[in-house]
């Protein structure tokens, strides 16, 4: 059963938990997800995690943060086990922490693509790579301008045709 967002006090007054997961895990996650260059890694279709959860080393928030500032609230929509939002809170930002399956942290059952209201902080995420444009699309159509995205996602993305196309079209806004 999905859980709905009530984001009415946008954003929420609350945050997610520094206190981790529920596994003993540490950021790889699983088997899969070894971090490769800028993240993410490629498998075929038959080698890919069935809900799509690659984790991202926390040192990709670090390195962002060096280079961007943001928003006081950021959304990490696709949390997983929590590393990104971790790190982030490390790094002195409120995150709302949510993702469709539950893997132990944050607010699970929560479907990011069926959001409908505008979010007023900052969306940072490592997204299902098979939902990336979607998520891209989603986030740019809730956020108020002068807000922020940063998705992290496989170099791959970007020499997919349809994919060059599509980012080529909203660079009008500011993405990263």
């Amino acid at each position: 059963m999905q859980e709905t967002l009530n984001l009415d006090q946008n954003p929420p007054l609350h945050k997610t938990s520094v206190s981790g997961s529920t596994s003993d895990k540490d950021w790889t996650g699983n088997k899969n997800s070894i971090f490769k260059t800028l993240g993410a890694s490629s498998h075929t279709e038959k080698e890919r995690e069935e809900n799509d959860f690659y984790a991202t080393d926390p040192k990709a928030i670090e390195l962002l943060c060096e280079l961007e500032k943001f928003n006081e609230w950021i959304w990490e929509n696709a949390c997983g086990e929590g590393h990104l939002s971790k790190e982030l809170q490390k790094q002195g930002y409120q995150v709302y922490s949510s993702d469709l399956i539950d893997r132990g942290y944050g607010h699970s059952g929560i479907d990011f693509l069926q959001y409908d209201k505008t979010w007023y902080g900052d969306i940072i995420t490592n997204p299902p790579y098979k939902f990336a444009k979607e998520f891209i699309e989603k986030s740019l159509e809730i956020l108020r301008d002068g807000n922020k995205c940063a998705m992290f996602l496989k170099f791959n993305f970007l020499k997919e045709k349809q994919e060059k196309n599509f980012l080529q079209n909203i660079l009008q806004r500011k993405f990263m």
